[in-house]
């Protein structure tokens, strides 16, 4: 028998011993199981049996399959921001280079709002949305998964209160001060819409342990947890800032002017959820920052307002 089986069957051999299995029993399951099939591994035909309209419209399959392209894109950004928060010796290329995937599906989400600013038809969007009420993209979990695991909670409190807050506040009471809160809530009587309840009875249970959990691990505590010469790496600080500005203002930017060619094409129309998504999306209202210490004084005064491409790169 050739050398090379020989030692990969002892090595087999002492991977099922340590865990106490049968090598071979386990040869006997590779002997009799099929090849796999991209099919297979992929899930395809269970993938494209996800898509179930609500109308008749064709433009809706459109509408529909971006939006779970999407949550697939934030999956994959979740994984690798698990990776960096979890990892016990971090290095400044591992860093950067996480970083660099987590921003290139960022610049796909950003760039792909062509798909629904060209590719639907208004007066079929405009019909169709009506059945997906009180739905609302403001109902991604893993969006508001992203940001918690991104940066302190502080930075995702409502700037309207942000000032008000003890970084010491109990989660809870984080929980109901977060920025994306102005999307269903009357800060003037607390009352919560329907679309805000929903989410709450549905995720934040899951969220709030989230936030517990990423409170001393989300990506700028990891960062500033660093030493020196590894937090001024600047390859390092430029995926900083790029992921920053992508997520905060590029992407938050592409989707705001793609809902206004929709929600702007009639008078007084409401995003589904009934929110007022002018004032809970633009940046310069919010001022969504995740790593506030690597840009200037200028830049987060100018946050949202002026274009800061030329701030991405040090």
């Amino acid at each position: 028998m050739d050398a090379n089986i020989i030692n990969k069957i002892e090595k087999l051999q002492k991977k099922y011993d340590t865990i106490g299995q049968d090598l071979e029993t386990h040869l006997d399951g590779l002997l009799y199981s099929k090849p796999m099939r991209y099919w297979d591994f992929v899930q395809t035909d269970a993938l494209l049996n996800l898509q179930v309209q609500r109308t008749t419209f064709p433009d809706e399959m459109v509408f529909l399959m971006y939006h779970q392209i999407n949550e697939l894109l934030f999956k994959m950004i979740l994984w690798e921001m698990q990776q960096i928060s979890h990892h016990k010796n971090l290095t400044a290329s591992f860093f950067t280079s996480r970083l660099g995937r987590i921003s290139r599906y960022f610049d796909m989400l950003a760039t792909s709002f062509d798909v629904m600013g060209e590719g639907m038809d208004v007066e079929q969007y405009m019909k169709f949305r009506d059945t997906l009420t009180p739905a609302s993209g403001f109902q991604s979990a893993q969006y508001r998964m992203i940001e918690i695991c991104a940066t302190n909670l502080i930075n995702l409190i409502d700037i309207r209160v942000r000032e008000t807050i003890d970084t010491n506040t109990p989660y809870n009471h984080a929980f109901e001060n977060m920025y994306w809160q102005a999307a269903g809530k009357d800060y003037k009587t607390g009352k919560k819409s329907y679309l805000l309840n929903e989410f709450e009875d549905k995720y934040k249970d899951k969220l709030v342990r989230l936030m517990k959990e990423y409170n001393t691990i989300n990506l700028y505590d990891k960062y500033k947890s660093l030493p020196k010469a590894i937090k001024n790496d600047i390859n390092l600080k430029n995926a900083m800032r790029h992921f920053d500005y992508t997520v905060n203002i590029k992407w938050v930017m592409h989707h705001y002017h793609a809902a206004c060619k929709y929600l702007l094409s009639q008078e007084n129309t409401e995003a589904t959820g009934g929110s007022d998504w002018q004032k809970y999306m633009l940046p310069k209202y919010q001022k969504r920052i995740f790593f506030p210490n690597l840009w200037s004084k200028k830049e987060l005064k100018n946050w949202g307002i002026t274009n800061l491409e030329s701030y991405e790169t040090l």
